[in-house]
């Protein structure tokens, strides 16, 4: 170290090595730094080991991780020793250095200055290259497990006759392999060439380059097998004709050969095979001759084969051949094309009928009768209703339930009932007091099932089935906590010293500790060091609410879960509860896909499954997000308990080959299809993202012959929601209804399409969605003329708003602040012609919460708008009222009394009827809610007055039922005293 100062004798100030004390310092911070960051990554990987294991699904993560593992150092190993040994060989082969040039003088001291770190340098270039690759490989293990467990479809391809495992399974890892090789001989390639210029073994020259005879063996070998993989390339690409999406006015996202693939492009891809295979062997031929002159002929004859051949010739062949006669030329493929897009989406069974759309009943009032025969009309919205479930059964702020709730059915007195059901999950936001142990040890689960009947309502509120805190009803007695649902997003730490609450009633907080096998053991300090840094909460190391016995629950939602133990799997946008065998649980629908059906049309799930629904709320998932995928089949259906957490997996398709291979790759995982119980299967129901993609596909592959399809005539659309702004697709609505042909009602999931570019009615589409009867997953289109015009959801919606009494009506209803929300827009076949029916909900200033208060109902051109489903089904059909209404007293005055308490009462009841009466024509649904309830108390004490009178022989009205002028009696009779 040089001296700093002024001359020999001056004063110098030492600059030296930092003291021993300091050193250790800062070797001490050093370690610790990289102790840390290991236990980081250690805690990740040792957190999800546990979870796994939680779960008993360890297997799923055993094999995804060695999976990686050996995919990562095996072409990891590969690429740096490929990269490595050509370095090597390079170098090795360098020339003796005399006469340099100037270049070569130049190039001298990057020589110098690296031969002290030729081994270091050599092994960290091959490092690098070997983990980037082996980085790269190992995202591939589902490609890996698809094709070393691959099993046949036992079906062929039309072009090829292959079987479409090749393509689903196979080819795809030809394609991985075929690309690693690429970048392997092109890495092997610029690093050879590096080391050859850097030792003088190819140099730069006026007018080119010179190389030496070694540098020309090992460069042209290099070149040669990166043409002979181009040869592979143009091979495979010849199948992956099978499976290439191009342009087609027929059709978005066309899949499979057309003519000019078929004449044009395959034969091209023939002749540049066996062109790239010569210009190889030419390549490889330079370890002899020595000379470049033949492979760099050969090199260019082959690029410009591949712009003649593969390019012009196929152009030519479409402007010349194709175009002037299209449909001629292409029918044959598009046949292809139908059948295979037909069978890869599971619709090649979907029967078509001719719906005349217009009923030829004469006397319209016979058809009343045969509404309720036609279908079970749900006029309760499980979109719409959820804030009326929240304000009537939400019983304490920290639970909620979903912004949409789930149609189901449950059997009472033999009868299925469409049911619409929503649990009271956790609400964190609405507990009084956040802090850390709140949120995660006091509060940590809902409470209880509550359900409505789908057909009924009470003074425009759901007709309960299940309610109240502890929930009781209709659906008997099971396990009511709560600690896995859709809203549960965060973790709760459980089973320990500390309380949780359980749930609250009139005599005060209940308390519960956890008794599920759930969740990971925290008494261990390894895992809690774990899961404080995994989760970044420092407390989990020291606070006192954690101890023996304490357990985390994560990973909480029900998607979740399921996508966790399969993350081969496609997991359904909704999942719905169901109370089976005393215990909630959560069914959630699961896909397998693949983009390799060769001549299936392609679709993007995240597009196809979005709706009104999913437009307008951030809750609503959308299956697979944007993934494109030409075949899909819901073939596992996915239970989660919701107290246990517990993930089972159940067979449903037995026969998809995707699924077999997947049983193979991760066995024991999923159950067979006989493991499900015959009350669990009464619960599961048709997938709605499945079905919106069969009914996106449906609305071009309805047809089964080629020129119809390519005229594009036949092509419909779905129509947006009427009842929505967002301007999305109408989504589907689940129903119990009787299609043509059927005997009985069936639930059913359903749809309408309307032709391209208009607004009337093309068809109507249902699939049966009851998994307990034989036809669950049929398809039923109910296809219009073309010759006359059926009213559209657009028109059918457009014309409710205009008809003059009922605009009046709605005006009305909007009065003051209230404001109008439109239900589901039900579309029922009836008698040749279709049934709409809309409930109208209305959100008064003072309520939280919308009320059902009219029913649009329109059939062949007859409009009603009523306060209830029946009476305006009555309107439109002209038939008498199934109720007999309330005589017109006129001025006909009060019952009278003998005795004062029954007349006071008397009294009480006509001032809240006339109360009510005046609101109702006022629009103030507050008010007339509270007159009705004046009304009822005052009969009570009216009825009971005069039982407690005539027990004791008093006097008075001895009618059996009193009740003021004009209004219904508690007992449902009218009388007027």
């Amino acid at each position: 170290m040089p001296d700093r100062g002024g001359g020999p004798t001056g004063p110098r100030i030492r600059v030296g090595r930092p003291s021993r004390r300091v050193r250790t310092l800062l070797m001490t911070l050093g370690v610790l730094a990289v102790l840390g960051m290991a236990f980081t990554m250690f805690a990740g990987f040792w957190t999800d080991w546990l979870w796994y294991r939680s779960v008993k699904y360890s297997s799923v993560f055993t094999t995804t991780l060695w999976t990686k593992i050996g995919l990562f150092f095996v072409f990891g190993l590969l690429m740096a020793l490929a990269v490595g040994f050509n370095i090597w060989l390079a170098h090795r082969l360098r020339p003796p250095l005399s006469a340099m040039s100037m270049e070569q003088q130049s190039l001298d001291r990057y020589r110098m200055g690296i031969a002290p770190y030729k081994t270091w340098l050599l092994l960290g270039i091959t490092a690098l290259v070997g983990l980037i690759a082996g980085a790269s490989a190992s995202s591939q293990w589902r490609t890996w497990l698809m094709w070393v467990n691959g099993v046949p479809f036992h079906q062929k391809d039309p072009q090829f006759h292959l079987d479409v495992s090749f393509y689903a399974f196979d080819l795809p890892w030809y394609r991985f392999l075929l690309g690693f090789g690429f970048a392997a001989a092109i890495l092997s390639l610029i690093a050879a060439a590096l080391t050859h210029y850097l030792y003088g073994g190819l140099r730069i020259t006026s007018p080119g380059a010179r190389a030496t005879a070694t540098a020309t063996s090992h460069l042209s070998v290099l070149l040669g097998i990166f043409v002979a993989l181009k040869a592979v390339a143009y091979w495979l690409d010849r199948y992956g004709l099978a499976v290439k999406s191009s342009d087609f006015k027929a059709t978005d996202n066309w899949t499979g050969l057309r003519y000019v693939d078929a004449n044009a492009y395959l034969p091209a891809k023939t002749i540049l095979f066996c062109i790239a295979v010569i210009c190889a062997l030419l390549f490889f031929a330079t370890l002899w001759r020595r000379t470049w002159q033949l492979p760099v002929i050969g090199f260019g004859l082959m690029v410009l084969s591949a712009i003649l051949i593969g390019g012009l010739y196929p152009a030519i062949i479409q402007k010349f051949q194709v175009q002037p006669n299209e449909q001629a030329k292409e029918a044959p493929y598009v046949q292809k094309n139908l059948k295979a897009t037909r069978e890869a989406y599971g619709i090649d069974d979907t029967k078509v009928s001719e719906y005349s759309g217009t009923s030829t009943a004469k006397d319209k009032t016979k058809l009343r009768d045969g509404v309720d025969d036609a279908a079970s009309i749900r006029i309760l919205d499980p979109n719409i209703v959820s804030p009326t479930f929240q304000q009537l059964q939400q019983i304490r702020n920290y639970y909620a339930f979903p912004n949409n709730l789930d149609v189901d059915r449950y059997s009472k007195g033999g009868k299925e009932q469409d049911t619409v059901i929503g649990l009271r999950e956790l609400n964190l936001n609405g507990i009084p007091k956040n802090n850390w142990i709140n949120d995660h040890f006091r509060y940590t689960h809902g409470y209880g099932v509550v359900a409505a009947k789908g057909t009924e309502v009470e003074d425009g509120q759901p007709v309960f089935t299940e309610s109240d805190l502890p929930s009781t009803g209709d659906l008997g007695k099971y396990k009511q906590q709560i600690y896995y649902g859709e809203k549960t997003t965060t973790y709760s730490i459980v089973g320990g010293p500390q309380q949780e609450i359980d749930y609250s009633d009139d005599s005060g907080e209940k308390t519960t500790s956890y008794k599920g096998n759930s969740g990971v053991n925290l008494a261990n300090p390894i895992n809690r060091a774990a899961y404080a840094v995994a989760f970044n909460e420092p407390q989990m190391l020291y606070s006192g609410a954690i101890g023996k016995g304490s357990r985390i629950l994560y990973n909480r939602t029900p998607k979740e879960r399921v996508e966790a133990v399969a993350p081969w799997l496609t997991i359904d946008g909704d999942a719905y509860p169901a109370v089976v065998h005393g215990r909630i649980q959560w069914i959630v629908d699961a896909y397998t896909t693949t983009n390799g059906y060769p001549y299936a049309s392609r679709t993007t799930l995240g597009d196809t499954t979005a709706d009104s629904l999913t437009a307008t709320n951030t809750n609503r998932a959308v299956v697979a997000q944007q993934n494109q995928v030409n075949y899909i089949r819901n073939s596992v259906k996915a239970t989660v308990d919701a107290y246990t957490g517990d993930v089972k997996l159940y067979q449903w398709d037995t026969g998809d080959p995707v699924l077999k291979t997947w049983m193979k790759a991760f066995p024991g995982t999923v159950k067979p299809k006989s493991a499900i119980t015959h009350d669990l299967q009464a619960h599961f129901r048709y997938p709605q993202d499945l079905f919106k993609v069969q009914r996106e596909l449906l609305s071009r592959y309805h047809v089964t012959d080629a020129q119809t399809f390519l005229t594009g005539s036949e092509v419909w659309q779905v129509p947006d929601d009427p009842t929505n702004k967002s301007g999305n697709a109408v989504p589907p609505y689940y129903l119990s209804m009787k299609m043509p042909g059927q005997s009985s009602q069936a639930f059913s999931l359903t749809t309408t399409f309307t032709p391209n570019g208009r607004d009337n009615l093309s068809a109507f589409m249902a699939v049966d969605a009851d998994a307990s009867t034989g036809d669950y997953g049929k398809i039923r289109i109910l296809k219009l003329p073309t010759s006359t015009t059926v009213d559209g959801p657009k028109q059918v919606q457009s014309k409710f708003n205009s008809e003059q009494d009922i605009a009046a009506a709605i005006k009305l209803l909007k009065g003051g602040d209230s404001d109008i929300e439109y239900g589901n827009l039900l579309t029922v076949p009836l008698d040749g012609g279709l049934l709409y029916v809309e409930p109208v909900y209305v959100r008064g200033g003072g309520l939280k919460y919308p009320l059902l208060r009219k029913v649009l109902v329109t059939y062949g051109g007859n409009t009603a708008f009523e306060d209830t489903l029946d009476e305006a089904l009555n309107k439109v059909f002209g038939a008498e009222s199934s109720t007999t209404p309330p005589p017109d007293t006129g001025t006909t005055p009060p019952p009278t009394s003998s005795n004062p308490t029954v007349q006071q009462a008397l009294n009480d009841a006509q001032k809240a009827f006339d109360a009510g009466q005046e609101a109702l024509k006022k629009g103030d649904w507050q008010a007339y809610g509270k007159a009705q309830k004046d009304l009822q108390d005052a009969l009570k004490r009216a009825e009971d007055a005069q039982a407690k009178a005539g027990k004791t022989g008093g006097g008075g009205n001895k009618s059996s039922s009193p009740s003021p002028s004009g209004s219904p009696s508690p007992s449902g009779s009218s009388g007027s005293g």
